[in-house]
């Protein structure tokens, strides 16, 4: 069982109930604003309110067993303990340097062997099962029904079908790599044959928002949402445990499942299960400084961290191996990849990536290296470089000789893995990434995930899975329509999709375009919205593992913005929102050592926006990256300016799809 340390005990109430009744049990936030009825009787419900509204009406917990038997229904608690936590969690490869994990607790047990634990923190609440149980038990299905107290509008993204088939089955919707952009409906509106994904994001009243999600989900599938046009609920749903598979998917890198068990999961020895969170704010900014799933999942399991090194990464496959002005042929070969880490170490970047390509396709042997390559040879100029190399790899190849491979490339001095196509979130596949960072920790190598679930804290507990996609990023635009609106899912994916965690996002275009001249192009892409966009998407999105997307040849025809990326952060000590609107604009400060940095993102309206910098900051120096007076119709034009702040309050203008990136040092530093 996984197990938590208790700072700071302030009461406990212990008492034997074997009664037939229902019984309720209050809970309450330390600040007293969020408060839950708990209700144990036919069934085990719970509520959510704040000081202003209902939230969440009763609903309906409860998981079913293969053996027939229910847990939540009928439920006799035996004990009931209270108790209340202060503590603080340090977290050196994040949004913060340490967190706060401040909540009462409510922990109902029964003499069958199971419990439900509930949290409540002031940002929200949690709960999940707890088993006592020794011996191999086998998860029919969680029952998880949430019952909203109205027909809020909802932001939330479907699952994609990859083929585009319409009415995908179940099964063709749990096949899916999590990228896709939000729909905002009422949610008796979304479609109830299509599932969601979390998190997503509720709409309150009085300016408030809940957003759903999940943690701490080990040995476990993941949780999707089914909607329901005759009441404003969310069903939890999960993938069936794989029956059988088959090789096929993406060159061959995938295993499809070709059928499923009638369980979901099979479990074993007492364990926790996953919490499922309900975080509730009162301004659309606490939600990218919350701290929810991070604070949920269990704690490092990897006692030495020091080799864990986040930075960013100079990239190939989006730029098409981009090179021009050289004396050799450009691609998948050694000369080209020497080039990117000749870039990489002139401008303080600490990785080069080889994308899909350096290993034989259609082969899924991550030993078949290609001819044009030498890869000892590119590991060797990295390191006298100072530039680490990590490998992209097919969840196959990696999943069939894991150790093997993973050890191989630790030796040969192979910094991590992007690992790509995993495409599920049933308890194999999660599985698999567990295995996977536990292997590459014991080697000190990082993992990069692509192609996966979202993120449910896995990266406080094995803190080397540095980074994770499941998101519609600018990939996306090698090959999207038109009419694809990047520039407003950039102001809606901070406040919903970062909730959970990091993003592998992969920015920094040099080709940049206004509202209705883009299109897509695989070997010349480009951005939507201003150069200025990109620039400050390095200080909004979290994202330890950072990509700069755009080729070498293009940066250093832009010294003044390859100059300004290189030098921000990648973690932080400090993390705060200086304004936003979910949808329309974001402002985030952040801080490392004494340096601040300020992102500023905006939708296709321009506007004005003045904006307070943190204390601290007058007599400072300040660089500013700024649109340009003509961003509006040539998306590249950006202003660059520096001088001494002299007050805390900047006027900041956005052009449409703009952007506004600082930052503010000591005055003496001499690298503006």
């Amino acid at each position: 069982m996984k197990k938590y340390k208790i700072i700071f005990l302030m009461f406990m109430v212990v008492f034997t109930a074997t009664m037939a009744a229902s019984t309720g049990y209050k809970l309450v936030s330390p600040d007293g604003r969020l408060v839950s009825e708990i209700n144990v009787g036919d069934s085990l419900t719970f509520t959510l309110a704040d000081e202003r509204q209902s939230i969440l009406s009763p609903s309906t917990l409860a998981m079913e067993w293969m053996d027939g038997t229910v847990w939540g229904a009928g439920m006799k608690v035996r004990k009931a303990q209270r108790l209340s936590v202060d503590e603080t969690i340090p977290s050196p490869l994040y949004k913060k340097s340490e967190v706060r994990d401040r909540y009462n607790r409510l922990v109902l047990t029964t003499a069958a062997g199971f419990g439900v634990e509930f949290r409540m923190y002031d940002d929200g609440m949690a709960y999940r099962f707890l088993s006592s149980l020794s011996g191999e038990r086998t998860v029919k299905n969680e029952k998880a029904v949430y019952r909203l107290s109205r027909n809020f509008e909802t932001w939330a993204p479907y699952v994609r079908d990859r083929k585009k088939r319409k009415n995908a089955t179940r099964e063709q919707q749990f096949w899916n790599d999590m990228q896709n952009l939000y729909t905002y409906l009422p949610v008796q509106e979304f479609d109830g044959n299509n599932l969601l994904f979390t998190p997503i994001l509720v709409n309150l009243e009085h300016g408030g928002k809940l957003c759903i999600a999940e943690a701490d989900v080990e040995d476990y599938p993941g949780m999707y949402l089914a909607t329901e046009s005759s009441r404003p609920e969310l069903r939890g749903v999960f993938a069936p445990y794989p029956k059988s598979v088959v090789q096929g998917g993406h060159n061959d890198l995938e295993h499809l499942v070709t059928s499923r068990h009638p369980y979901m999961a099979k479990v074993d020895a007492p364990r926790t299960f996953p919490w499922r969170t309900f975080i509730v704010t009162r301004r659309d900014g606490e939600l990218i400084e919350n701290d929810m799933v991070y604070r949920l999942a269990a704690p490092s399991r990897v006692a030495d961290r020091s080799w864990i090194k986040p930075g960013k990464v100079a990239w190939e496959w989006w730029n098409d191996w981009g090179l021009y002005g050289v004396d050799f042929k450009a691609g998948i070969n050694t000369e080209t990849y020497k080039y990117y880490i000749d870039f990489a170490s002139e401008n303080g970047i600490e990785y080069v990536i080889l994308d899909e390509g350096w290993a034989a396709k259609g082969k899924c042997d991550l030993f078949d290296v290609v001819p044009e390559i030498d890869l000892q040879a590119i590991i060797g100029h990295g390191k006298e470089k100072g530039v680490g190399i990590i490998l992209w790899a097919g969840y196959l190849a990696m999943e069939l000789n894991l150790e093997k491979v993973v050890s191989h490339y630790a030796d040969m001095g192979v910094k991590g893995f992007k690992i790509d196509f995993l495409n599920r979130d049933d308890q194999e596949m999660i599985g698999f990434m567990y295995r996977t960072a536990e292997v590459c920790a014991a080697h000190k190598m990082l993992v990069d995930f692509h192609g996966c679930p979202k993120p449910t804290g896995m990266q406080r507990t094995y803190p080397n899975v540095i980074n994770y996609e499941a998101v519609f990023g600018l990939e996306q635009l090698k090959w999207s329509k038109p009419d694809v609106d990047m520039v407003s899912y950039d102001v809606l994916l901070p406040y919903i999709r970062m909730v959970a965690g990091p993003m592998d996002y992969t920015q920094g275009a040099m080709r940049n375009s206004v509202k209705g001249g883009y299109f897509p192009n695989r070997s010349h892409p480009m951005s939507q919205g201003t150069r200025c966009h990109q620039l400050a998407e390095y200080v909004v999105f979290d994202s330890p593992l950072n990509m700069l997307c755009d080729s070498p040849s293009n940066y250093m025809r832009e010294q003044e913005c390859i100059g300004f990326i290189s030098r921000i952060p990648t973690v932080w000590d400090e993390t705060f929102v200086l304004d936003g609107i979910v949808g329309e604009y974001i402002a985030v400060a952040r801080r490392k050592g004494d340096d601040w940095y300020i992102g500023i993102l905006g939708d296709w309206d321009a506007r004005e926006l003045t904006v307070r910098l943190p204390d601290g900051c007058i007599g400072k120096r300040i660089e500013i990256f700024s649109d340009g007076v003509n961003a509006h119709r040539a998306a590249q034009d950006y202003r660059r300016t520096s001088g001494i702040l002299e007050q805390n309050e900047m006027v900041v203008r956005l052009a449409p799809g703009g952007g506004w990136a600082a930052r503010i040092s000591d005055a003496g530093s001499g690298d503006f």
